[in-house]
């Protein structure tokens, strides 16, 4: 069941493909088609040219730049180097990304025209070799500047050092911030590709003759694992989309140079916007096989309509940047749990533990997930106390608190940290969002807890209106009543134009409780 033939350095996967299959894309966008026999080449070029800037072993080099192919050649040309790559949210705030530049430590930013302004500022507080230029460079910064095509135009003097182990680092990733600043998190070959070999390629059934298309953004783990690497490991095609976009998603199924889409990855929140806007029309997809879910919890109701309107499976699963993306997955075969995450990928051992007295719970019952594997995060970047506290006895404690049922299937009920205890009774956030969702008027929603004289905390909910005008909040609290116990029923509606989430999907519920103390004074 574990595809193990996967389990091995970038470099010799794509040697592989570029022998038995050179003219098969790998990857492909509105601007450039690359193949594998392309691809094993212009990563060794940059590879080489990166170590003739002065790129050392154990270096970073930051990728700063929208979803183009040009992310995905460079995430594998990096470590060909012997360097770490690190990719941060191009559309992040300006702060966050001069942390995320500082705090790596990286010595060469790749990045396009578009955010060139924003690197030129940053490199006059870092110290940097160069910044390597997707696109017209322009004026001169503070730091010499290299076209990014003139890498790929010629052969580098030095060969790719192709230096790094399966358990050295190859890439660090941002965690997403949902509660404080970011924190960098070791990604090794092996913790990627074993993903790979565990749950894309036998549970989702990716191969050599799949068409991915992904709007998912390239500087989250979930692409990264998915988009990139499995892609990449088996030969298949992804077709990178600049960003996702409902009315422009439904025509990108059919008709491509490399084929059919057969398999489309997203976020929850993805797959409702889609949900609610294109179900009732024609939709064409004749060679989409397989959906898959992961980064936020997907509701059941979201699940079992899209299912019927779309007529394709939507596999749910749950991973996170620690754990090189997935944990749990639904199959495509046998029983499927729905508003479940599915089980344990095989070969992973999962343990659900009572915060309070560290001891296992039975089934039913709930506990924070613990987990350990060969996916499992080597630790923190320059941050020693948080990954001892987070890795204990070589289980990852992701802070997530699920429950499983008899036949070990999971569900996650939401964060330690955001559970809201309302009178002595417990109230998770994901389980009101669940049924708020189930409310027509509503296209999105999120629950924090807000302070209470009385009660300590109390459910406040930010919605998002399914159409113009509004919502009728009597109606929807009523509706709320019918779904939820009363102590759950939000006491407030606030309405919003839009949810602020991460790039996995996670809510941003610090920034919710912030507008809701500037809004209200508490």
């Amino acid at each position: 069941m574990l595809r193990t033939e996967y389990i091995a350095t970038m470099p010799e996967l794509l040697a592989g493909h570029a022998e038995s299959r050179p003219e098969h894309i790998a990857y492909v966008d509105d601007e450039r088609t690359l193949t594998y026999g392309a691809l094993a080449r212009t990563t060794a070029r940059i590879a080489g040219h990166l170590q003739e800037l002065g790129v050392g072993i154990g270096d970073r080099v930051l990728l700063y730049l929208d979803n183009r192919v040009e992310v995905a050649e460079a995430y594998l040309a990096v470590p060909r180097a012997g360097a770490v790559a690190v990719c941060a949210n191009p559309s992040a705030a300006a702060g966050e990304t001069a942390h995320i530049l500082a705090d790596s430590g990286s010595r060469v930013v790749i990045t396009d025209a578009a955010h060139l302004a924003h690197v030129r500022e940053l490199a006059r507080d870092v110290e940097l070799l160069a910044v390597v230029v997707v696109g017209d460079t322009g004026a001169t910064g503070p730091v010499p500047e290299v076209a990014y095509a003139d890498l790929l135009a010629a052969p580098s003097e030095q060969s790719p050092r192709d230096c790094l182990g399966l358990d050295d680092t190859a890439w660090m990733l941002y965690t997403s911030g949902t509660t404080g600043r970011p924190k960098g998190v070791y990604l090794t070959q092996r913790g990627c590709l074993w993903v790979v070999a565990a749950c894309w390629a036998p549970i989702v059934g990716l191969g050599p003759d799949d068409v991915l298309l992904s709007p998912l953004p390239l500087f989250h783990s979930y692409a990264l694992v998915l988009c990139v690497l499995a892609v990449a490991a088996v030969g298949a095609t992804a077709r990178i989309l600049p960003r996702f976009s409902v009315s422009d998603i439904a025509s990108r199924f059919a008709g491509g140079p490399e084929g059919d889409v057969t398999v489309f990855p997203r976020v929850p929140t993805m797959f409702h916007y889609l949900l609610d806007r294109v179900a009732d029309r024609d939709f064409a997809a004749p060679g989409l096989r397989v959906c898959v879910s992961a980064g936020a919890i997907l509701p059941a109701s979201i699940n079992e309509r899209f299912e019927q309107a779309f007529g394709v499976r939507l596999l749910d699963g749950y991973g996170i940047t620690e754990t090189s993306t997935m944990v749990t997955m639904n199959w495509l075969t046998g029983t499927r749990v729905m508003g479940s995450c599915g089980l344990p990928l095989p070969g992973l051992t999962v343990r659900l533990i009572d915060p309070a007295s560290g001891t296992d719970v039975p089934a039913g019952c709930e506990g924070e997930l613990w987990v350990q594997g060969p996916n499992v995060t080597p630790g923190y970047h320059r941050l020693p106390d948080a990954t001892a506290a987070a890795l204990v006895d070589g289980w990852y404690r992701t802070g997530d608190l699920a429950r499983r049922d008899p036949d070990g299937f999971l569900s996650i009920s939401g964060r330690t940290k955001e559970l809201i205890i309302r009178g002595g009774e417990n109230i998770y956030p994901a389980e009101v969002e669940a049924a708020l969702l189930a409310i027509e008027q509503i296209a999105d929603a999120a629950v924090v807890g807000v302070p209470h004289s009385h009660l300590g905390e109390v459910p406040v909910a930010f919605v998002v209106p399914a159409r113009a005008g509004g919502l009728d909040h009597d109606m929807v609290l009523s509706e709320a009543r019918a779904l939820l116990s009363s102590f759950k029923v939000p006491t407030r509606l606030i309405e919003t134009d839009v949810i602020p989430r991460t790039g996995s999907g996670k809510i941003l519920r610090f920034q919710l409780r912030q507008r809701y103390a500037e809004a209200y004074g508490n």
